[in-house]
């Protein structure tokens, strides 16, 4: 079974040693994704629905590169920075995955990574085979 690393390219991922998404046969992870976009800067500073929703595409593009579609998510993971507003990460959640109906967790943490962030989100995806 061959294995596909996908790159978003960010020098942190060869610092660190990660791959934003890896596909291994019809099963692909997406790394924890935060709102940074191509520029190392932090997209919604203070909005953690804006953050949600840019996470949430920009996931997408990750499962896109791994053949895989926003269909095929089957968990979803959220971390929250205290005092972000969960109501508004759930449903921006349920605007992109509220017919799918993916597992989800969605904790509350300490902190994330950067003081800006307010949401960092996972997600594996399972590809159906085109005979089921």
């Amino acid at each position: 079974m061959a294995r596909q690393n996908i790159s978003s390219g960010t020098h942190y991922e060869k610092i660190a040693g990660y791959s934003r998404a890896v596909r291994l046969g019809n099963v692909v992870h997406v790394s924890g994704t935060t709102a940074t976009d191509g520029a190392s800067e932090v997209v919604g500073i203070g909005d953690a629905g804006a953050q949600t929703e840019f996470i949430i595409r920009k996931i997408e593009r990750a499962l896109g590169e791994a053949g895989a579609q926003l269909s095929d998510v089957v968990r979803t993971r959220i971390y929250l920075a205290p005092g972000a507003d969960w109501e508004a990460v759930a449903a921006m959640h349920g605007r992109y995955f509220g017919d799918i109906r993916p597992v989800n967790t969605l904790l509350y943490i300490h902190a994330l990574v950067g003081d800006d962030y307010l949401v960092e989100m996972e997600a594996e995806a399972l590809i159906a085979d085109s005979e089921s």
